[in-house]
C-alpha cells in the first residue's frame, strides 16, 4: 500500500491526496505536523527520509518521492486510470503550466517556512503578513483566471472530467478563503472549486477530515 507523509492543512499535501482520490488508490496517512514542536518535518528521522524537510512525501515499496508535481506524474505514469491529465498535447501542456503556476508561483510564498521568516526574522506586523498573503495569492489567481478563462465548459478548469489542474485548484482556493482573499478576483476558478469540493474525491481529501486535523 501507498504511503502519504503529509500535514493537514497544506496545499501540496491537499492536491496529491485529491489525486490518490480521484483514482481510487488507497494509501495510509502519516501525519507530520508542521508547527508542533519546532516542525515534525525537521526531526532527524523524517530528514531520513525526505532531506528536504518538506510534505508531501510519497512512499511505495521502496520508492520515496517529494514534490506534489512529481507525485502527480509518479501516479499518472504508475496507474493510469483514470487519466487526470488531457489526452491531446497542447491541452495537457496548458493543463501542466496550470499547476506549474499555483505550485510554483503562488503557494510557495504561502509556506509556513517563508511566513515565519516574515514574522521572526523580518518581523513585519500579522496585518503586513496578511496584506502579503492576499496579494500574492490574489494575483497569481486572477492571472490564471485570465489566462484560462475560456478554457473549459465551467466543470472543470479544462472541461470534463477533473485534471491535475483541478486537484491543484481547489487547495489553493481554500487557502485564498483561509487568508481572506478577494475571491472575486478569479470568480470562474472560485466557482469551479466550489462545485468541486461538493464530489466525493474532493471532500475526502478536505483538510478539515484528515486524521490530525486540529480545530
Amino acid at each position: 500500500m501507498l504511503t502519504l507523509y503529509a500535514y493537514w492543512r497544506s496545499s501540496s499535501s491537499y492536491r496529491v491526496r485529491i489525486a490518490l482520490a480521484l483514482k481510487g488508490l488507497p494509501y495510509e496517512c502519516r501525519p507530520v505536523h508542521l508547527v508542533k514542536d519546532g516542525g515534525e518535518q525537521n526531526a532527524a528521522a523524517y530528514r531520513a527520509l525526505n532531506p528536504e524537510g518538506r510534505v508531501p512525501l510519497l512512499v511505495d515499496g521502496d520508492f520515496r518521492l517529494a514534490q506534489s508535481l512529481a507525485i502527480f506524474d509518479y501516479l499518472e505514469s504508475r496507474f493510469p486510470q483514470p487519466a487526470l491529465v488531457p489526452a491531446e498535447a497542447r491541452r495537457r501542456a496548458r493543463m501542466w503550466a496550470f499547476c506549474h503556476a499555483i505550485a510554483a508561483d503562488v503557494q510557495p510564498l504561502q509556506n509556513t517556512g517563508v511566513l515565519n521568516y516574515l514574522s521572526e526574522v523580518l518581523q513585519i506586523t500579522p496585518e503586513q503578513k496578511s496584506a502579503w498573503l492576499r496579494h500574492w495569492i490574489e494575483r497569481g489567481l486572477a492571472a490564471l483566471e485570465a489566462e484560462y478563462g475560456n478554457a473549459g465548459d465551467g466543470e472543470s478548469v479544462f472541461g470534463g472530467v477533473p485534471t491535475l489542474a483541478d486537484c491543484t485548484l481547489v487547495p489553493q482556493v481554500y487557502a485564498a478563503e483561509r487568508f481572506g482573499c478577494d475571491t472575486g478576483r478569479f470568480p470562474r476558478l472560485y466557482a469551479i472549486a466550489q462545485r468541486l469540493r461538493a464530489r466525493p474525491a474532493f471532500a475526502a481529501a478536505h483538510p478539515d477530515v484528515q486524521p490530525d486535523a486540529m480545530p
